[in-house]
């Protein structure tokens, strides 16, 4: 399996912008998809957007308009800019990796607080 690191998170205020990264210990890219998800306090844990190869990528309608996924390649290295930020954006957002022939993320990191004050 992959490590995965997030890192980015912290305390803003609504209508604020944060921007999170997830550095890959290896070279995945080309063999993966790589999504964000969040899980909030007492609710289950949702996906927020994947890139896939050829740089597909996919929104949940709560973040479309304000938060885009990107990777950079050299670095290892997926991004979520998250713009707009609402109070209900509060959570603990999660890297994570998955094959590209496989339907399950098998690779998870420690998960970045995201906090958005209203």
């Amino acid at each position: 399996q992959v490590q995965l690191v997030e890192s980015g998170g912290g305390l803003v205020q609504a209508g604020g912008s944060l921007r999170l990264s997830c550095v890959a210990s290896r070279s995945i890219f080309s063999t993966h998809v790589m999504a964000w998800y969040r899980q909030a306090p007492g609710k289950q844990r949702e996906l927020v957007a994947h890139i896939s190869s050829g740089d597909r990528t996919n929104y949940a309608d709560f973040v479309k308009g304000r938060f885009t996924i990107s990777r950079d390649n050299a670095k290892n290295t997926v991004y979520l800019q998250m713009n707009s930020l609402k109070p209900e954006d509060t959570a603990v957002y999660y890297c994570a990796a998955r094959l590209l022939t496989m339907r399950d993320f098998t690779s998870w990191g420690q998960g970045t607080q995201v906090t958005v004050s209203s």
